[in-house]
């Protein structure tokens, strides 16, 4: 049999403890996506500003006037490659590749080079947006898995003044309290994923634009290349 709150015990411990089964089900499993949520926000935090840092220090390596084959090799001894550096690792070695065949024009020897790029670009762009889409799921079902689990609190706290003579504000106020948690722990998984998702969303974008740009920079340096 289910506790009876008063008016007196309403701390949010107490209302958890007490709710019906149905809502206790509803909060725990508002908690779990949080906590998921907020591993994945980190997660993903760490992530796009360690591929940030590897674009802005590639950039600098790259604009620096440095030797693309000592360059390449570098990348290719560390191991570690990221991002725009993926991209300059296929599309180079797909160069180098395509530029001994005998035989190779040069339009085919650079549709073959950005059609490696394109396909690094399309990886690393995937793995920067990975997750990103659990976010958005997370912010759209909590508010209704929550008011679920509010809407069912309710029926039980109407349902049980049916066994009261008279219904006074200290019978109905616990279980409309009770119930209007869900919707609390719903908001509270909702709104960070949310925001993060909007936040991480541009970041990727951003981050793909310096892709794309790098790979028609780069194919004009490897047209001029390929041509003397």
């Amino acid at each position: 049999m289910e506790a009876t709150l008063t008016t007196d015990d309403l701390s949010i411990f107490s209302l958890i403890l007490n709710a019906s089964v149905v809502v206790q089900i509803v909060m725990a499993i508002l908690l779990f996506l949080s906590m998921m949520s907020w591993w994945h926000i980190f997660s993903k935090w760490f992530g796009l500003r360690y591929a940030r840092s590897k674009t802005d220090a590639f950039e600098s390596a790259f604009w620096s006037g440095s030797d693309l084959n000592a360059l390449y090799q570098q990348l290719s001894r560390e191991g570690h490659s990221v991002g725009m550096e993926k991209i300059f690792e296929a599309g180079f070695a797909e160069f180098l590749k395509l530029r001994r065949q005998a035989g190779m024009d040069l339009g085919h020897l650079m549709e073959g080079t950005r059609r490696a790029m394109k396909a690094a670009f399309t990886r690393e762009v995937d793995r920067l947006d990975a997750h990103t889409n659990f976010l958005a799921s997370v912010g759209s079902v909590s508010p209704y898995v929550g008011l679920f689990g509010t809407v069912w609190g309710i029926m039980n706290a109407f349902r049980s003044l049916g066994n009261v003579g008279q219904a006074t504000l200290s019978h109905v106020a616990p279980g409309i309290a009770e119930a209007l948690v869900a919707t609390a722990i719903g908001l509270f998984a909702a709104i960070p994923a949310v925001l993060a998702y909007n936040r991480f969303s541009h970041d990727v974008d951003k981050l793909a634009n310096r892709f794309e740009s790098f790979i028609e920079e780069f194919c004009n340096i490897l047209q001029r290349q390929a041509t003397k």
